[in-house]
């Protein structure tokens, strides 16, 4: 039988390439293999031999072959050419071309964890008048940076193995301070976990917290993380009515049901910017006390008040258990900070801690550390009142702008608080479309339309302003304006 013989035409090279050539090679006598036009046994050329065929270095072919026998494609015995090595392949195992492999395809899991309920009207590239963006130009860089350099430089504690995957104990005792004196929040450290963002908490809570199937109560417009991550936990959703007070519980108990979770945002409602009054929050946790429900109190943008009292967080009206405190970073200071938090009842802390392991949601060590420092040494507070100050002129600006200039097409309402605006058209216009080509101007306004989940509701848009100029809101109101008239 005739010894099987190895063509040189297998190997071609690019030259003009960003593969290495040793790897070219490599992965062409690999792939020859795997395809069957090289069977075991069969003699490759000597070094020097296919250097010269190839036109490379010699030490180009050697350092191939050393690759092909380090993963035992080839064998190498001193004084005999290197060879295909024997029994490559399993007994029984197909020879020959792979051919077409089908595609992975997602499990029905995965299709609801991938699914984009906002739509295409919602933009993820960056542009003025963004929702939810903060002052970047306010943020205070420099002592930012020296927290973070003091926690990389000292942060050298038990915190940086595998332990306290709930967030750091220093950073937590900050936290407790912090929800108590603004927020009315009384919780031992223990009881706040430390995550990535709003939308981890909301996935952690739906998912440890009901079942497949389970109903859970979500404001009509709402928030579409919330919403996305009901979807994606299984849970069936149905909307609870808002109006100029926020959340209306009455409406709902009247049409029965019985949610496992109800989500809310009574500071703020988003994105129409209602705050729940006291008797309404009182209606709210007798619904959920009949039901068995634990409400998810997203405390959105409660730092951010322009006039009146301040109103305490739901958790501090509620009975032990009942409510489930959510907070964040991402609008005082950055979305890149990627710090976010919750505050759960004393009997979950455990199972949670649990919980949060097993799914490896820990957030970074030493951004928690310089937060940490950075509330502690009261530069936190300092930010804050800055930014309110700021928010609050150029909230008035937009309100008092697109009034000027489009109070006959739109409504809005002055901002009391809050980081965007809510702004609804007087005639029947496709906010879809008007929130497109205002981003292909620059504008990443989002379309009102896509937080509801009926079709009973009027299309606008949510226009942001935190992070705005003045110049920009300018900008941005005279491109709404050419295109409503348009």
């Amino acid at each position: 039988m005739a010894e099987p013989v190895f063509s040189e035409g297998i190997v071609t090279l690019d030259r003009a390439g960003d593969i290495p050539l040793p790897e070219q090679i490599y992965r062409e006598v690999r792939q020859a293999v795997r395809t069957g036009l090289l069977t075991s046994g069969t003699r490759l050329p000597s070094t020097r031999r296919l250097a010269s065929s190839l036109d490379v270095a010699r030490n180009t072919v050697n350092t191939a072959y050393e690759l092909l026998q380090a993963e035992g494609i080839i064998s190498v015995r001193p004084g005999a050419a290197p060879r295909i090595a024997e029994n490559l392949l399993p007994e029984g195992a197909p020879s020959g071309s792979p051919g077409r492999v089908a595609d992975p395809v997602l499990s029905g899991r995965g299709e609801r964890l991938a699914v984009n309920l906002r739509g295409e009207g919602w933009l993820s590239d960056d542009g003025a008048l963004r929702p939810g963006a903060p002052a970047l130009d306010c943020f205070p860089y420099e002592e930012w940076a020296r927290c973070l350099r003091r926690a990389a430089r000292h942060e050298r504690s038990a915190d940086l193995q595998y332990r306290n995957y709930t967030g750091v104990p220093a950073l937590k005792r900050q936290l407790a301070r912090h929800l108590a004196a603004e927020r009315g929040v009384r919780a031992a450290p223990d009881q706040i976990l430390v995550t990535g963002s709003m939308q981890a908490s909301l996935a952690l809570l739906s998912q440890a917290l009901a079942d497949t199937g389970d109903e859970v109560w979500l404001e009509n417009p709402g928030y579409l993380g919330a919403r996305t991550a009901f979807h994606a936990a299984g849970l069936r959703i149905r909307p609870l009515p808002v109006d100029a007070q926020g959340a209306d519980a009455a409406q709902m108990s009247a049409m029965g049901g019985a949610p496992k979770l109800i989500y809310v945002t009574p500071s703020h409602h988003y994105p129409l910017g209602a705050r729940m009054p006291l008797a309404r929050r009182l209606v709210l946790l007798e619904a959920a006390r009949s039901a068995g429900a634990v409400i998810l109190e997203d405390d959105y943008d409660s730092e951010f008040l322009f006039s009146g009292r301040p109103v305490a967080a739901l958790y501090g009206l509620a009975a032990e258990g009942q409510v489930i405190y959510l907070g964040t970073f991402s609008k005082s200071l950055m979305p890149g900070l990627h710090i976010a938090f919750c505050v759960v009842p004393s009997p979950l802390v455990e199972p949670m801690s649990q919980l949060m392991r097993n799914m490896g949601c820990a957030a970074n060590v030493q951004a928690q550390a310089a937060l940490a420092r950075f509330m502690d040494g009261g530069a936190y507070q300092k930010h804050l009142k800055l930014i309110r100050h700021v928010y609050e002129e150029r909230g008035t600006h937009l309100f008092e702008t697109l009034n000027r200039r489009l109070g006959n097409r739109l409504e809005v309402a002055p901002p009391t608080g809050n980081v965007q605006v809510a702004v609804k058209f007087r005639d029947p216009v496709d906010d879809v479309g008007v929130a497109r080509a205002m981003q292909k101007k620059g504008f990443s306004v989002s379309p009102l339309s896509s937080c509801y989940l009926d079709r009973d509701h009027r299309n606008g848009l949510i226009i942001g302003f935190a992070g705005a100029t003045a110049e920009q809101i300018e900008r941005g109101a005279e491109a709404l304006a050419g295109l409503l008239e348009a």
